[in-house]
């Protein structure tokens, strides 16, 4: 496979920015085209960000379902076959990172902040307003964690996994750029470096800003909800934007301190200060109950796999999926160039099946406990009846985490915890995301110029804080699934780009090792031939 990385003079410098022209700039007029409009045109932007939304779900939703299927059963298959065995990087590559570091950083950037606003707004929900059957019963509460785990869980990280393998192995297997563009080479060749190439490449800076966007705005809302229920702070918009700005201030320096000193620490600290919270939240809670929950959570989500996985509401006619599977789905896609190029960067020298089981079962079995521990311990409060929890969500969902540790001894201690947490995964979410669009807008240079860094840190939280005053969430959930949809048909055709790199690798190998055999052979031919000759002419003793 040919190496080519953007060459010096299709890259512009300006200002000190390294960029790879048609990329940048499109990009970046396209966010300020979106950004202005939003903010002119307040009120008509949140009748269509609605409109998009329900357009896009009532159409294309069974589409989002069918593709997280084919991503996970792709990855799955890829990891268990003759092409799990082929390194990322090469036979003589090793891991940059350790094991737990590496485990860090991807589940910072692959759930964080979404993982503490849903993991017990999303049970508690789904158990008041369950999909299939009566609200408020046990059987309501098995199936909200059905539906939690499939929406947390396995196809997620099938998504990131194929983004990130596909990215690592050209990257790094191959040396092409850390663009999505590469992935594209044995489908396209050279053409990626045209015009093809640049649009997939605005389409990710677009998926990943937004679906960064998303996040950020969630994680910003229940910041705020968290201040002002522990200190009394105004949640209002004013707070949430000065909180935005703030936290897009410190992610900056991050991201000037580069992967190692920046993203790496804060991902381990966050790591660290994550498992207090859940160990104390186990400890001081119903302990032998979470135990026992998440046993039952993992095995009925795994006997009811399929059937959920495939449903599409074909028969019942609802739209609840729309606001929930869709909106994930579309939400997983838009992060997957951000989470996937990441991950791809920190995992350099791991085997395919290594990377594959790595992302796909680790952070699933992580998350699962998380959401055990937090939806399945608030949904036995209310089956025992305590109603505080059902009216906090109904009220504010961005509240929930922070009255469900009300219940808890050392409230405030855990509520600042908890706050604390969100704060770091909205910093690392927002670095690791400012060095992927670095990348895509650079042409796949790993290391940015460091203005460069700032300016798409700075963008990052711009685009959260609009689409927050145009719309709130739901400004949100729509740039979120409307940025996935386009993304949804190139991870598709990435998926046979990538099986189609592997098979050739591996037939080159099978060829390379049955050519040393065959020549291994001859040698040993040759010498049984040259041994019997020399006997031969050997004169008689």
């Amino acid at each position: 496979m040919a190496k080519k990385i953007l060459r010096s003079d299709e890259r512009k410098s300006i200002m000190g920015l390294d960029v790879n022209g048609p990329v940048f700039f499109t990009s970046t007029i396209f966010i300020i085209i979106s950004i202005t409009l939003t903010l002119v045109f307040k009120e008509q932007a949140e009748y269509y960000f609605n409109e998009i939304q329900s357009f896009i779900s009532n159409t294309v939703g069974w589409f989002f379902i069918l593709c997280v299927n084919i991503f996970l059963i792709f990855v799955i298959y890829l990891a268990f076959s003759k092409y799990g065995e082929i390194r990322i990087g090469g036979k003589e590559a090793r891991p940059e990172f350790k094991t737990l570091s590496w485990f860090a950083m991807l589940f910072s950037a692959g759930m964080g902040i979404g993982l503490l606003f849903w993991s017990i707004a999303e049970p508690v929900t789904h158990f008041m307003s369950p999909p299939l059957t009566e609200g408020g019963t046990p059987y309501a509460a098995q199936e909200s964690m059905n539906y939690t785990f499939l929406h947390w869980g396995l196809h997620a990280w099938g998504v990131y996994a194929l983004v990130g393998l596909s990215l690592a192995y050209f990257t790094y297997s191959h040396g092409l750029p850390l663009t999505i563009r590469s992935v594209f080479y044995p489908i396209m060749g050279n053409k990626i470096y045209g015009k093809w190439g640049d649009l997939i490449d605005i389409f990710a800076v677009l998926a990943t800003l937004f679906g960064l966007a998303t996040s950020l705005g969630l994680g910003v809302q229940q910041i705020a909800a968290g201040l002002a229920h522990v200190f009394g702070i105004s949640s209002g918009l004013v707070t949430q934007i000065s909180l935005i700005a703030g936290i897009t201030l410190i992610a900056t320096v991050s991201v000037v301190l580069g992967v190692d000193k920046g993203v790496k620490f804060l991902s381990e600290w966050n790591m660290r200060i994550a498992v207090i919270l859940l160990v104390l939240v186990v400890i001081l809670g119903p302990t032998i109950f979470i135990f026992q929950s998440f046993v039952q959570n993992t095995g009925n989500y795994l006997y009811s796999f399929l059937q959920i996985a495939t449903w599409t509401e074909s028969y019942t006619g609802n739209d609840w999926q729309n606001a929930w599977t869709v909106f994930y789905w579309g939400w997983w896609i838009a992060w997957s160039p951000f989470v996937g190029m990441f991950i791809a960067r920190i995992s350099k020298g791991r085997t395919v099946k290594e990377f594959i089981l790595g992302v796909l079962f680790v952070p699933s079995l992580i998350t699962f406990f998380w959401i055990t521990a937090f939806g399945s311990t608030s949904i036995q409060q209310a089956l025992s009846g305590d109603p505080t929890i059902l009216n906090a969500v109904e009220d504010n969902v961005a509240t929930a985490l922070f009255v469900f540790l009300e219940n808890y001894p050392f409230a405030v201690i855990l509520n600042v915890i908890g706050v604390v947490l969100i704060a770091g995964f909205f910093i690392t979410s927002s670095d690791s995301g400012s060095l992927v669009v670095d990348s895509l807008t650079s042409g796949g240079k790993i290391d940015a110029p460091v203005g460069q860094r700032i300016f798409w840190a700075v963008t990052e939280g711009a685009v959260a804080a609009v689409l927050l005053i145009g719309g709130g969430l739901q400004a949100l959930q729509t740039a979120s699934i409307a940025t996935g949809l386009p993304f949804a048909f190139i991870l598709l055709f990435m998926c046979y780009s990538l099986y189609t790199a592997l098979k050739d690798e591996n037939q080159q190998t099978e060829e390379r090792k049955a050519q040393k055999e065959w020549e291994s052979y001859e040698e040993r031919l040759a010498d049984i031939i040259k041994k019997r000759s020399s006997e031969k002419t050997k004169p008689n003793q």
